[in-house]
């Protein structure tokens, strides 16, 4: 069995590769059962992701642990497991944060492929954590016409250091003092925080503007408006996932602002061209993901088949 580390992982998955082997996976399925939680005690946490297709089967295990602040160490915690699909050999273990962290990223512009217009030539990253520097550079890598690219965060001092890291990679990158002025001035707005109250107004939405929510995993979490999700045409990564969990899309239908039909696809539809979203230049779509298995296995196979060329 192949150890990978996280440096390993990264090198392993060039974007265009990467976001080429979702987009196969997105289109051929697979089978994602629904994810495992396990309470240990009253803060601690066990999650389970497994995920399988006619090769290989994996499984992503992630543990929180809200006292490791006081270790020194991260909270979250995640290791992937790869198996051969029909012997049960082990394959590989893998670094799970990298996995996630680059799979996360190109899922995102896998979807502004499709949602975002082919002339997007300004991109604004709001939040400041691990996420935004990976979403960052998957879309300046695979959008050779994006030419401005702001960060903003509410610790003005993280987003100086965030756009000074990726200034220093050969990005243009500059601080955003403020949001308001760089949503409007955005042709896509990606999203990778924690808030649990909204960041993007509808208000401020330009014709044509992309909007790319990633951080928020849970119904309590919010990033956008009630306002922009009414406005918007609206993809997801998975139903099932993001109907349930994204609090950008449950809390709004729960209240009735917006009802089902205004989710237009998941992420499989696009790529399969079974539903076109965009269908002009004016119109602001929005992409909710929580993440899927399935974007692991993928992005684990293709880590194994880098390493055995």
């Amino acid at each position: 069995m192949r150890i990978f580390t996280a440096d390993q992982v990264h090198e392993a998955l060039p974007w265009p590769l990467l976001v080429e082997q979702l987009a196969q996976a997105f289109a051929a399925g697979a089978q994602v059962p629904v994810r495992h939680a396990h309470a240990l005690g009253s803060q601690d946490a066990l999650l389970l992701m497994p995920a399988w297709s006619n090769d290989v089967l994996g499984v992503k295990l992630v543990t929180v642990m809200p006292g490791n602040t006081t270790r020194g160490i991260a909270t979250v915690q995640a290791t992937y497991l790869l198996l051969d699909r029909h012997t049960g050999h082990p394959l590989a273990l893998m670094d799970g944060e990298a996995l996630t962290l680059r799979r996360t990223a190109a899922a995102s512009a896998l979807a502004a492929r499709y949602l975002a217009r082919p002339d997007a030539r300004s991109l604004l990253i709001v939040g400041t954590g691990p996420l935004a520097r990976w979403i960052a550079r998957a879309h300046t890598a695979l959008r050779p016409l994006l030419a401005q690219l702001q960060v903003w965060g509410r610790n003005p001092q993280a987003s100086a250091a965030l756009a000074h890291a990726l200034a220093q990679e050969g990005l243009p990158a500059t601080v955003c003092d403020d949001l308001e002025a760089g949503v409007r001035g955005s042709d896509i707005v990606s999203c990778a925080t924690t808030s649990t109250t909204p960041l993007v107004r509808g208000a401020w939405l330009q014709p044509g503007t992309h909007i790319d929510l990633v951080g928020g995993f849970k119904p309590d979490m919010r990033e956008a408006d009630d306002a922009t999700m009414q406005m918007a045409r609206i993809c997801v990564d998975t139903y099932i996932g993001a109907l349930s969990e994204a609090g950008d899309l449950v809390q709004p239908l729960q209240s009735g602002c917006i009802d089902r039909s205004q989710v237009r696809a998941e992420l499989a539809e696009l790529v399969r061209g079974e539903v076109v979203v965009r269908h002009s230049a004016r119109d602001i779509t929005v992409f909710k993901s929580v993440g899927t298995a399935l974007e692991d296995l993928a992005a684990a196979q293709l880590v194994w088949q880098q390493a055995h060329q």
